[in-house]
């Protein structure tokens, strides 16, 4: 079925369509100045006919000769939407209206009517929750210079990767988030879905940011501050929900380019729609050589290009019943490879995933939705020695980590009138791993070493958000958490010696966690309100915490399988304002945060060869600070936006080593500033620049290694060839700046200026 409505997609662009007798509707679409808008979506729907279309440079539109016989009422309806400018409905009556030569009228939008899900999982408008909340639509991540997703999501304050560094070269056990100063451990501090399906790792908890096609992503929120109470383990410092382009029409969008470090890249998202069938095809490849992570102060001649590649695809299906009913199934590959600085450091995943589910909508009953998803992975590592000359290397360990996962999830949404609305739902999901591992001892293979489990979570919540007249908003949620972590073992084998087998079974635990949440919002009068809220929110430790070790440079990680869950306690008070008109948006924030039991990588020994450390609950951390952002529409062409963080995060309490008690919280800086200013105009060009600053932080938890202050600057350029072509010129960090990620401890540092051109190709077919 898949192949069959992507072939009906060429085959509409290949073949001619007849004209049929009918009517006409064309017109142009300017804004309040008089101004032409061009790139418009314009569709026009009618019972089961849609037709959909773009403005040109001028910002005319034309459907010509529509046929009403495939139309069973003569009433017709007209949408308007254009980024920056409030959507235009218009119903028409070909019989009585005029349809010809019309003149559409769009005004500014309203930056407040965006909506979000991630907040709620119900569709809220930002001036009603109280939920810190950025939205990068498609226009935004459209005019960025970053190659990855992660890397365009820094323009979010706060948000942050271990170590610094980003997935275009960093090993994927450190692409975990980071939101408000939690700190970064490898496993993700937040949790990060797509269409509602959870994209951290079952097995470590980190991110592949490259899943999804560039070219698939219609928008991301990033919601900053505890959401257990909907979302629960994982969000105990937000959650980043990634939403995907919808099979509206058949479509083609590709982009392609090619940068220095022998950079292709090409992303590509097909869509066809033959009735009520709808399908999609998103797919990506990605390659880079890569650059040398050592300082050059310190590299030798061991030290390599750390490059990558991988490529994904996502292929999914849809059965629609009337507007309001619909059903879905999809599968996915990703697979990637990695070389991490030096000839034996390597590794390499494959993912395989499906997912199903559907949505009914019902104005009486309320909405209702159901998804499962589920999966195998593979994960390959290889481990090494360098000496302190950094000449030669000695492999160490070769790891294979499996794991098969499963989930479900359902939800219940209704409106109770105007002024109330109830969600409920519950999830479940089910990890098996195992950490499959070749010690080798002076070059030779010693033994074999394996541990592993299964875990299985179980989570109901329920969320009552009420409106208490124009100006009070009221949001109460509370979840409840149980998990079990079972048939856990620990097995070495040794290979050139003549011992017996060692097997150590670990006992079955089991947790569970109560996170309440309560909001409130009271706008005081047109241009500003006041927000507060409180809540609790947990993580627990995967399996990669409880029993996978890992080794980067010269430091040795130990895993733990004692490890109990994180739980936060936290709030956030604050002040919104917006303009008249809402050309300005600003928003500050004071938040609390204290995580009992975080778990963090502590320093057993210290030797000039060899740092070791075991993964390790602290006694409690504290993050507490101030969140600023602003933004601001000068024109229709002119956007400028702008946030900075104070993140106070330090360690409170550790009765098992009070020595780092007053310390700073590993990967955390203290200061983090970003900018975005952009100039969009399809008749000229779009022009953006992306700016990012962050104060020292340490690398460790002993604040030994210090990684000192930095900024990078980003620009992007753009100018529209035709109707369907795009050119445009990239460049990421274009002052070359050399800052420093990781100290291991050697130095390491993050990525040079990457500079890329590409052409973007949009092709769409009407629906006749």
């Amino acid at each position: 079925m898949v192949f069959g409505v992507l072939l009906i997609t060429f085959s509409s662009y290949a073949l001619p369509v007849q004209q049929a007798r009918g009517v006409k509707v064309n017109g142009t679409v300017v804004d309040s100045n008089g101004a032409s808008v061009s790139r418009a979506d314009v569709v026009i729907r009618a019972s089961s006919f849609t037709a959909s279309s773009k403005t040109d440079l001028s910002g005319q539109f034309n459907f010509d000769q529509i046929n009403l016989d495939r139309i069973s009422q003569t009433e017709i309806e007209l949408t308007i939407t254009a980024p920056g400018f409030a959507r235009v409905d218009r119903k028409l009556n070909p019989v009585s209206d005029k349809t010809t030569q019309l003149r559409i009228v769009l005004l500014p939008n309203e930056i407040s009517e965006q909506v979000t899900v991630s907040a709620t999982r119900t569709e809220t408008r930002v001036s009603e929750t109280a939920a810190s909340v950025v939205v990068l639509d498609a226009e935004d991540l459209q005019s960025t210079a970053a190659i990855t997703l992660d890397d365009a999501l820094r323009q979010a304050p706060g948000f942050s990767l271990f170590r610094r560094s980003g997935s275009r070269t960093a090993n994927p056990t450190t692409q975990g988030v980071s939101l408000r100063g939690l700190g970064a451990s490898g496993a993700s501090r937040a949790l990060v879905i797509a269409d509602g399906i959870p994209l951290n790792d079952p097995f470590g908890g980190w991110v592949y940011w490259d899943r999804i096609p560039h070219e698939s992503i219609s928008q991301v929120e990033v919601l900053r501050g505890g959401a257990s109470h909907l979302y629960g383990s994982g969000a105990l410092g937000g959650v980043v929900s990634l939403a995907t382009r919808q099979a509206q029409t058949n479509n083609i969008s590709l982009e392609t380019s090619y940068g220095n470090e022998a950079t292709p890249a090409a992303s590509l998202w097909l869509s066809g729609r033959k009735r009520d069938w709808r399908a999609s095809l998103a797919a990506e490849m990605f390659s880079t050589e890569g650059y040398v992570l050592v300082a050059p102060a310190e590299r030798g001649p061991i030290d390599t290009r750390a490059g990558s590649r991988h490529a994904a695809t996502n292929i999914k299906v849809e059965r629609w019943f009337g507007k309001n009913q619909h059903v879905f199934g999809s599968s996915s590959f990703f697979g990637e490879s990695r070389a991490n600085g030096s000839p034996l450091q390597t590794n390499r995943t494959h993912i395989r995933q499906f997912s199903f589910g559907g949505e009914v909508a019902s104005v009486k009953e309320g909405n209702f939705s159901a998804r499962g998803y589920g999966g195998t992975q593979v994960y390959d590592q290889t481990f090494s020695a360098i000496s302190g000359d950094r000449r030669t290397e000695t492999l160490t360990r070769v790891q294979r980590v499996p794991a098969q996962f499963v989930g479900f999830s359902g939800q219940w949404s209704r409106a109770f009138g105007k002024s109330q609305t109830m969600v409920a739902g519950y999830e479940s999901q089910q990890v098996r791993g195992a950490s499959d591992e070749i010690v080798f001892v002076n070059r030779l293979a010693n033994s074999l070493v394996g541990a592993g489990g299964r875990q299985q979570t179980y989570g109901g919540y329920f969320e009552d958000l009420l409106r208490f007249g124009p100006r009070l908003f009221i949001t109460a949620g509370a979840r409840f958490d149980y998990w079990r972590n079972n048939k856990a073992v620990s097995a070495a084998r040794p290979i050139t010696a003549a011992n017996p087998t060692s097997v150590v079974s670990f006992p079955d635990r089991t947790e569970s966690a109560f996170s309440p949440q309560v909001s409130a919002v009271f706008q005081i009068n047109g241009q500003f309100s006041l927000f507060a809220s409180g809540m609790r929110a947990f993580r627990s430790p995967t399996l990669n915490e409880l029993y996978r070790s890992f080794r980067v440079g010269n430091v040795l990680t130990l895993a733990n399988e004692n490890l109990r869950a994180e739980r936060l306690t936290g709030g956030e008070g604050g002040i919104r304002f917006n303009s008249t008109n809402e050309t300005l948006v600003a928003r500050g924030t004071f938040f609390w945060n204290e995580v009992a039991q975080p778990v963090a990588n502590v320093t057993l020994t210290t030797t000039p060869g060899l740092i070791t450390r075991q993964r390790q609950n602290l006694g409690r951390t504290r993050s507490r600070g101030v969140e600023a952002e602003a933004e601001a529409r000068l024109n229709q062409h002119w956007k400028l936006s702008a946030g900075y963080l104070l993140a106070d995060a330090t360690v409170v309490r550790f009765p098992a080593n009070i020595t780092l008690e007053g310390l700073m919280v590993p990967q955390v800086a203290r200061h983090q500033f970003t900018f975005q200013t952009s100039y969009a105009n399809p008749s000229v060009a779009t022009v953006a620049l992306q700016g990012r600053a962050s104060s020292s932080q340490f690398d460790d938890d002993q604040n030994l290694f210090r990684l000192g202050s930095y900024f990078t600057l980003d620009a992007f350029v753009s100018r529209q060839v035709t109707r369907s072509l795009t050119a445009f010129f990239a460049a990421e960090n274009i002052f070359n700046q050399r800052y420093e990620v990781g100290k291991t401890p050697v130095t390491t540092l993050g990525p040079p200026v990457l500079v890329r051109a590409g052409i973007r190709i949009q092709l769409e077919r009407q629906n006749r």
